[in-house]
C-alpha cells in the first residue's frame, strides 16, 4: 500500500490520502490493511512486537530513534529498503535505509 503512495508531498501531521508525514504514511498503509496502529513513530514503536534485524520481512516497520525515543518510521521493504515520507520537501520514496541505529517492529 505504501508503494501505491510514492510521489505523494510530505506534509508534516498528514495521514493521507494525498499527503504524509512518516508516521501518517504507516498509519494510513496498516488501515487500509485492516490493521490499526496508534499515530506516532514512538506510538507505533510500543504497539509492535520488536524484532532483530536478521528476522526483518517486508512489511515489518523500521524505526529511527533519537535518544529513547523513536522520531522516524518506514516500511521494509526488503533488500536493506524502507519505503517513507522523509522530511518537508520531499516525497513518499523507496531509500535505501541509512543508518544502522534502527530498530525493527512487526504489527501484530
Amino acid at each position: 500500500m505504501a508503494a501505491s503512495k510514492q510521489g505523494s508531498p510530505y506534509a508534516y501531521g498528514a495521514t493521507g490520502p494525498n499527503r504524509f508525514d512518516c508516521s501518517g504514511l504507516i498509519l494510513y498503509a496498516f488501515r487500509k490493511a485492516g490493521r490499526p496502529l496508534p499515530r506516532t513513530a514512538n506510538q507505533q514503536y510500543q504497539h509492535t512486537r520488536h524484532i532483530r534485524q536478521a528476522d526483518r520481512l517486508p512489511g515489518d516497520l523500521v524505526f529511527f530513534p533519537r535518544g529513547a525515543t523513536m522520531t522516524h518510521v518506514g516500511i521494509y521493504a526488503g533488500h536493506d529498503r524502507i519505503w517513507h515520507a522523509p522530511r518537508p520537501g520531499t516525497r513518499v520514496r523507496l531509500e535505501r535505509i541509512w543508518s544502522d541505529r534502527v530498530r525493527y517492529g512487526r504489527a501484530t
